[in-house]
C-alpha cells in the first residue's frame, strides 16, 4: 500500500468517525434501522452496473463522493431541515468508511478499478 492510499484511508476513516459523531449528535428522530438503511442506501448504486460499467461508475461515483454527503449538510443546515442534515451525515460516513476500507471511486474499465488501485 503506497502512502498516498494509506492517507486516503486514514481521511476516509476521519471521515467516519466524525459524521457518525455528528449524527449521533443530531436530533433526527430516526429510529436505528432507518439510519442504518440510510448509511447502505448508496451501495444500491452497483445495480447501475447491469447496464455497462461507464454507467455503473458514473452511478456509483455519483452517490459515493464526499460532496454528497457535505452538500445535504449544508443544505439541511441552511433549511434548518434536521432529516436532511442528518441523511447528508449518514452519506458523508458512507463514503467516509468505504474510504477507510479502500473502496475507491470507479473507473469505467470495470467495478474492480478505482483511483485507489485496483480491488
Amino acid at each position: 500500500m503506497t502512502d498516498t492510499i494509506l492517507w486516503q484511508r486514514l481521511e476516509g476513516l476521519l471521515v467516519f468517525v466524525v459524521s457518525v459523531v455528528y449524527f449521533a449528535n443530531l436530533d433526527s428522530g430516526l429510529p436505528i434501522w432507518a439510519a442504518v438503511l440510510i448509511f447502505f442506501a448508496p451501495d444500491l448504486s452497483f445495480a447501475a452496473y447491469a447496464a455497462g460499467p461507464k454507467v455503473g461508475a458514473f452511478a456509483y461515483n455519483l452517490v459515493h463522493v464526499y460532496a454528497l454527503g457535505a452538500v445535504l449538510i449544508f443544505a439541511g443546515l441552511l433549511t434548518a431541515n434536521v432529516l436532511m442534515t442528518a441523511i447528508g451525515a449518514l452519506m458523508l460516513a458512507h463514503t467516509g468508511f468505504d474510504r477507510a476500507l479502500g473502496y475507491g471511486l470507479k473507473s469505467i474499465k470495470g467495478f474492480k478499478h478505482t483511483h485507489m488501485g485496483d480491488l
